[in-house]
C-alpha cells in the first residue's frame, strides 16, 4: 500500500442519458458556494454554521459509491456537514471552482482526478485524502513531484477503494472519542454486514480476482443500479446503497444472465469467420449485432465457445454500427487468452476477457475478405 504525504513526486432511475450528463454547471458552482457559506440563521450550531466538509466520489463506479457512503455515514455520526458530490470525467467540476467554498478537508474517493487535480486542491482546502486502487493511478505518482504535507494518496493496489474508505472511517470515528467503553461503528451489526458482503465482491471485481461464487450474476444484477448513484439527481442512493444485499444481487443476477443468454443464442446465426487484424491474431467467429449492442456480452461469450469447437481463437466478436462506425467488442471465456492485444492494436481497449474497438468500414471489408 503506497500512504505518502510530503515526499510524493429511493427514487427513480434516471434515464441512461444522465449517466453521460455534464457535471459542471453555473448551478452547481453555486450550489458549492451556498453549501459552504450557509445564512448565519440556518443553524446554531457552530459545527453547522462553519465551514463544510467536501468528498467527491468516482462516477458512475460502486468503488466511489460506497466510499461516499462510508464518508456519509462518519460525518452523520458527528454530526458534521458534508456535501457529496459525484465527480464525473466528462466537463468535470475544477479545482478553481472550489477555491472560495471554504471547505475544511476534501476526500477523492476512488480517484485521484485528472493531472494535478489533487494538488491544485491542496492549495485553499487545509486537508485532501485521496482513495485509489488502480495500477495504471500508482504508475501517475511520480508524475505529481513533491507533493504537499497536507495532501495524503491513499493508493492501495490490494483493496478496492470502497474498503480501504471504511476501513479509513471506521478508524476515525473510533479514534475519536478513545476513552468511550462503548465502540461506535458507522453502522448497525446487520446493516455492517450486508454492506461489507457487496463490498466484497465489488473488490473481486475491481482487484480483478473473480474469487467470489457466482460473481458473474452478482455484477450484472449490480450494473442494473449504476443508474441511480448520482446523489444530485437520485438523493435517496445511500439509503438504497444500504439495503442492497448480495443474496438478492445474486437471485436477480441469475434471471438476468439465463434471460440474455436465452435472447443472444436466438441472435446468433449464420456466424461468419473473422480474421482479426487482417489474420495477424489468428481468426474467430462473428456476427453483426446491429441493434441488439446491449446483448454484446452474452453473445460475444457464447461465439467464444463456437469458435473454440470450430477449431478458431476463442474468442467471438460482436460488430454494431455506432456514431457512424463499426464498433467490435471482443469477448473470450478462455483464461489463456487476452483480446485486450488486438483492441489496444486498433486504438481501443479494455481486459483480457472483454475489449473493443472501432472500425471503418473498408477495414471491416477486409477482415472479412473471405466470407
Amino acid at each position: 500500500m503506497l500512504r505518502r504525504t510530503p515526499l510524493l513526486r429511493g427514487a427513480p432511475s434516471p434515464a441512461a442519458s444522465s449517466l453521460r450528463r455534464a457535471f459542471r454547471s453555473v448551478a452547481s458552482i453555486e450550489a458549492i458556494l451556498s453549501y459552504s457559506h450557509p445564512s448565519k440563521t440556518s443553524s446554531s450550531s457552530e459545527d453547522q454554521a462553519g465551514p463544510a466538509h467536501l468528498a467527491l466520489y468516482n462516477y458512475p463506479t460502486f468503488a466511489g459509491a460506497y466510499s461516499a457512503l462510508a464518508a456519509d455515514l462518519f460525518h452523520r455520526r458527528l454530526g458534521s456537514r458534508l456535501l457529496l458530490l459525484p465527480f464525473s470525467s466528462i466537463d468535470p467540476l475544477r479545482a478553481e471552482d472550489l477555491k472560495a467554498a471554504g471547505f475544511r478537508s476534501c476526500y477523492l474517493l476512488d480517484f485521484i482526478g485528472p493531472k494535478k487535480f489533487a494538488l491544485e486542491l491542496c492549495r485553499f482546502i487545509p486537508s485532501v485524502v485521496a482513495f485509489d486502487h488502480r495500477q495504471s493511478t500508482l504508475a501517475r505518482i511520480p508524475q505529481l513531484g513533491r507533493c504537499p504535507t497536507n495532501l495524503e494518496l491513499r493508493i492501495d493496489t490490494t483493496k478496492s477503494s470502497a474498503r480501504a474508505a471504511f476501513d479509513y472511517f471506521s478508524e476515525k470515528l473510533a479514534g475519536t472519542n478513545p476513552d468511550s467503553k462503548k465502540c461506535e461503528n458507522l453502522l448497525d451489526q446487520e446493516d455492517e454486514e450486508r454492506v461489507l458482503n457487496v463490498v466484497k465482491y465489488i473488490e473481486d471485481a475491481d482487484l480483478r480476482l473473480w474469487e467470489q461464487p457466482n460473481t458473474r450474476e452478482f455484477h450484472t444484477a449490480l450494473r442494473e443500479e449504476r443508474a441511480k448513484l448520482n446523489c444530485v439527481t437520485n438523493p435517496h442512493v445511500f439509503e438504497q446503497l444500504v439495503q442492497l444485499d448480495v443474496c438478492d444481487l445474486l437471485a436477480r443476477g441469475n434471471s438476468l444472465v439465463q434471460n440474455r443468454l436465452e435472447a443472444a443464442r436466438k441472435l446468433i446465426y449464420n456466424p461468419f469467420k473473422f480474421h482479426l487484424g487482417r489474420g495477424l491474431y489468428g481468426e474467430c467467429l462473428a456476427i453483426r449485432a446491429d441493434g441488439n449492442a446491449k446483448l454484446s456480452h452474452e453473445i460475444g461469450l457464447e461465439l467464444s465457445q463456437m469458435s473454440s469447437a470450430a477449431g478458431l481463437r476463442p474468442i467471438g466478436a460482436v460488430v454494431f454500427l455506432q456514431r457512424g462506425m463499426l464498433k467490435v467488442c471482443l469477448r473470450t471465456a478462455d483464461n489463456a487468452t487476452n483480446t485486450s492485444e488486438v483492441a489496444k492494436a486498433y486504438g481501443g481497449g479494455g481486459k483480457p476477457s472483454s475489449s473493443s474497438f472501432a472500425l471503418t468500414m473498408d477495414e471491416f471489408n477486409a477482415w472479412t475478405r473471405e466470407n
